[in-house]
């Protein structure tokens, strides 16, 4: 059974930085992206970064210049370093891959890790 396993989420002062870990296990498939989302309260679930398999970045424009996402998707484990963090960036962020196997694409999402920036 795949499994996406965050972590690193926590409280933190405006300007301040975090790193977000994420573990994949189980037989995902041949991995093609890594990303990370987050959803704040009474909003939807938005795109931060993602990165390919072949390394390949995209980032969301209110996250440019802050953070950074890195990969390994041999060893199935996706960062995001986040540095000047505000307080809008207060949200549940959550881990995705989307990976190729014989059946198919599919997608998988972590259960999520809360980050809250506030003084």
């Amino acid at each position: 059974q795949v499994q996406l396993a965050e972590s690193g989420g926590g409280l933190v002062q405006p300007g301040g930085s975090l790193r977000l870990s994420c573990l994949g296990s189980g037989s995902m498939g041949r991995i093609s992206v890594m990303g990370w989302y987050r959803q704040a309260p009474g909003k939807q679930r938005e795109l931060v970064a993602t990165i390919t398999g072949g390394g390949s970045t995209n980032y969301a424009d209110f996250v440019k210049g802050r953070f950074t996402i890195s990969g390994d998707n041999v060893k199935n484990t996706v960062y995001l370093q986040m540095n000047s963090l505000k307080p809008e960036d207060t949200a549940v962020y959550y881990c995705n891959v989307v990976a190729e196997t014989v059946r198919g694409q599919y997608m998988y999402w972590g259960q999520g890790t809360q980050v809250t920036v506030s003084s």
